[in-house]
């Protein structure tokens, strides 16, 4: 998939129908939701990371006067786009936020005695840090270590995209009459596109994350995988907008026809019904997962294998066997991943995609203990390693997704106002 293709999303119900209004086209006098696409590239991969704003104030909120000219008196559907030098969309690069302090200042206490070790690349609060200038114990903003000796270490500051170009796209998704204006605050829409973590999935200057330290693969329940899975577990790990837009995603990598494997599978396979339907007449759908009853209540899949591949990561097919590999929700459970993304290399046909999509809810026994301690924007950047370590894919490309509303028939939407977030990593077989 083109990175400058946005995915369509559907239209929010950011109010209540009866205090809504609809309206034609943007105004000054319009409410809008809006679709925020912010595309980028780092030194290994491109990257797409969007975010839907429910209620933006279209005389109030504060768009980058580039895009600005772009969105008004235009229709639900339009789409305006900008592409930004290094410094326009986001604060230039400037060394003095690069911090040489000495080791003593990270606080390796910051969570609990002893539990925080500093380790090149990673991204930790603000907070962990004393004796500098403007940072309290209670700042969260996050600081990115980009060298860890035994005597020293360096800080940057810096926003993770500094120093890198950037496009924003705005699509329209609703417009309604703004009613009666009581205060609120002002948005820089620039930074609801841009902050909360885009940036972080890159590696420092080229430099090589250090997540492998601090035994990154042990797991609470040491138990083997068959002891937990030995009954089925018939739930899913997402809301119903989060897999629609999983299924969404798939379907645009995958071309129908192809001979697809649903690796870590379940009773859902989460692929669209235009690639199922192909399937039929196709090679179809293999699914590898730990419970028979969860794959034999999976209906789209051709061919069912149990396997822990946990205890034996070599899959049982011949090379070149498929043209796509899909994980669904299931790589933070990996305890030997570099193996295993380098069987999914052999078994993929040349310029085939291996789709790596997970979210903020995993089994708290058996996620590993790196993917625990990591930013969810951290998260793609790890798998991103695990791509590169095998050196059999290129293309490479994440993608994010933000703020949609969480269905309202779902059992925590009166908790939690969002649906869970996306994020996806693939690449293609060389």
């Amino acid at each position: 998939m083109d990175s400058n293709t946005p995915l369509t999303l559907p239209p929010l119900d950011a109010i209540d129908e009866s205090e809504r209004r609809p309206l034609e086209r943007t105004s000054p006098q319009a409410m809008a939701a809006m679709r925020l696409d912010l595309h980028w590239k780092s030194q290994v991969a491109r990257h797409t990371d969007s975010l839907y704003a429910p209620k933006l104030n279209l005389w109030r909120d504060l768009f980058p006067p580039e895009l600005e000219r772009q969105i008004l008196d235009k229709p639900v559907g339009h789409r305006a786009g900008f592409s930004f030098a290094p410094g326009e969309l986001v604060p230039t690069h400037r060394e003095r936020k690069v911090l040489r302090l000495r080791s003593a200042q990270f606080n390796r206490n910051f969570a609990g005695p002893g539990s925080v070790q500093p380790r090149a690349g990673r991204f930790y609060p603000r907070g962990i840090l004393s004796g500098v200038d403007g940072i309290y114990a209670a700042d969260r903003l996050p600081v990115r270590l980009a060298e860890v000796s035994d005597e020293a270490l360096i800080a940057d500051l810096n926003h993770p995209l500094a120093g890198l170009a950037a496009r924003l796209n705005c699509t329209v998704a609703a417009i309604w009459a703004q009613g009666d204006q009581h205060g609120g605050r002002c948005n820089e829409v620039a930074d609801l596109a841009t902050n909360g973590g885009p940036g972080m999935q890159a590696r420092w200057r080229g430099q090589p994350t250090d997540f492998w330290s601090d035994d990154p693969f042990r797991r609470h329940d040491a138990l083997p995988d068959a002891v937990f899975y030995a009954g089925p577990r018939l739930i899913d790990q997402l809301d119903s907008a989060a897999i629609a837009q999983v299924s969404a995603l798939y379907g645009r990598l995958i071309k129908p026809g192809a001979h697809i494997l649903d690796l870590m599978s379940s009773w859902h396979s989460h692929l669209p019904e235009g690639l199922t339907t192909a399937a039929l007449s196709a090679p179809g759908v293999t699914g590898l997962g730990m419970n028979q009853i969860e794959l034999d209540a999976n209906p789209v899949l051709t061919k069912r294998v149990v396997q822990d591949i946990n205890q034996e990561p070599a899959l049982p097919f011949r090379d070149g066997t498929f043209d796509a590999v899909v994980c669904t929700v299931s790589v933070e459970y990996l305890t030997q991943p570099m193996t295993v993304f380098r069987e999914v290399a052999r078994v993929l046909s040349p310029g085939g995609r291996f789709i790596v999509t997970f979210s903020n809810r995993w089994f708290p026994s058996k996620v590993i203990r790196l993917w625990e301690g990591l930013h969810e924007f951290e998260r793609p950047g790890l798998v991103l390693e695990y791509f590169l370590d095998s050196g059999l894919f290129h293309n490479l490309e994440t993608w994010s997704l933000r703020g949609l509303p969480r269905p309202a028939d779902d059992k925590h939407a009166d908790r939690l106002p969002n649906s869970d977030p996306i994020y996806a990593v693939w690449g293609e077989r060389i």
